[in-house]
């Protein structure tokens, strides 16, 4: 395939891919490489099949059945669990929101642009008007190219100079946590990778993608071509790749800048930023805000359109951020909704680090729920219109489920 014609072909599996990094996942990875070294820097391998196989068989639930996720729920369970899962998914996104949005406002303050509650309040304003007011096609672009913010930490990581043949034994000799601070931080590295928000989000892309070539009706966008599996299996392949990619690199970062000189434990964004330190000079901070801030405007509109997709798809609005507003005034409610839930959280004054390390392990907790649900729908011949997802992927989405409840149970017990 030539370069330009992959390059087509990106789109919302790299958007959620880099989605998936967000100031939660920064703050999550950067505490993990702090308190453990390079203990879990296995995981970033170990979950890029599991995230991908999760996030393909969401974008196959929307390219051949033609309907979101929360719709194909509708169609194969009783409209409660719908309603059950929207509404938890709609109070673990504010959660994040509000974690992210702290993240952001102390990434801004740290660059001493002003009070970090600021920051807060313009950033949540301005992200509910312009999901409102751009179209889907503006708004897809935009935060494809903000998946460049990422390469920072790629870059930290290098000039870090690691010891990579001690990171290699580390991680091909994988071992489980021995204790509940490390069954914690694997729920919230599961959390924050496998992230039910994005499962929402994936197949409510591709509705939207669908629509943006005139394709209205459910009906003119079931059963999906070959072609398109393909290049959609090639889109979230490399932006889950690209997430993982970046979730070693941060880990590593922190392992060798904060966890080898003692610094085991990070409270606040500054601290995490200090990880750059070393390899930036008075430049990290700048790297390091620069990678909150603009993986949080990529983030934010994910959680938020995630929640409305998933409510409208349950209770059967007219829905897309194609739609004018009046036309879709509870899908755009409920958007607005999660973005203002996240700043009113903020008036709570938590720590920012503590709060985006908080969601990640509520998304872990919440995830199997969804992953599992989701194996009703993707089992179902006729509602998937005999696409069905193949068996191997059905068994990665069960073990996924499996794993991550267990790793859940193990960090309570």
């Amino acid at each position: 395939m030539k370069i330009r014609q992959w390059f087509r072909v990106l789109g919302p599996g790299l958007i959620a891919g880099a989605a998936d990094d967000d100031p939660a996942g920064i703050a999550t990875y950067s505490v993990v490489g702090a308190q453990f070294g390079n203990a879990f820097l296995w995981s970033a391998f170990a979950t890029w099949p599991l995230m991908a196989c999760a996030q393909m068989t969401c974008a196959r639930v929307g390219l051949v059945s033609g309907a979101g996720l929360g719709r194909a729920i509708r169609n194969k369970l009783p409209r409660w669990v719908g309603a059950v899962l929207a509404l938890a998914l709609f109070a673990a996104n504010a959660i994040n929101i509000a974690a992210d949005l702290a993240g952001m406002g102390e990434a801004m303050s740290l660059m001493r642009c002003g009070p970090a509650m600021l920051y807060v309040a313009i950033f949540g304003i301005a992200l509910a008007v312009l999901g409102v007011r751009l179209p889907y096609a503006t708004i897809a672009k935009f935060l494809k190219w903000l998946a460049l913010a990422l390469v920072a930490y790629a870059i930290a990581a290098f000039l870090a100079r690691p010891d990579w043949s001690q990171v290699a034994r580390d991680v091909f000799s994988p071992s489980l946590p021995k204790d509940r601070d490390g069954w914690e931080a694997l729920v919230a590295i599961l959390g924050t990778t496998i992230s039910p928000y994005l499962f929402y989000w994936q197949a409510g892309q591709e509705i939207e993608e669908q629509k943006d070539d005139g394709k209205t009706s459910e009906a003119e966008r079931s059963n999906a071509s070959h072609r398109e599996i393909v290049e959609r299996r090639q889109d979230v392949a490399a932006g889950t790749l690209a997430s993982n990619a970046v979730m070693f690199f941060i880990v590593l970062t922190a392992s060798v800048t904060l966890h080898a000189h003692g610094t085991t434990h990070i409270e606040t964004t500054k601290q995490a930023a200090e990880a750059l330190r070393p390899v930036a000079g008075n430049a990290a901070f700048l790297i390091f805000s620069i990678g909150l801030v603009g993986t949080g405007l990529l983030a934010i509109p994910t959680l938020a359109g995630s929640a409305a997709y998933a409510f409208a798809e349950t209770f059967d609005w007219r829905y897309g951020l194609n739609e004018r507003f009046r036309r879709a005034v509870p899908f755009y409610a409920v958007y607005i909704a999660a973005i203002a839930g996240g700043v009113v959280l903020n008036l709570a004054g938590m720590s920012a680090v503590r709060a985006l390390v908080w969601s990640s392990v509520v998304n872990g907790l919440l995830a199997p729920v969804v992953l599992v649900v989701l194996l009703f729908v993707i089992t179902d011949t006729k509602l998937m219109k005999g696409q069905a997802s193949p068996w191997i992927a059905v068994v990665l989405v069960a073990l996924t489920a499996l794993l991550m409840a267990g790793a859940g149970v193990a960090m309570f017990v």
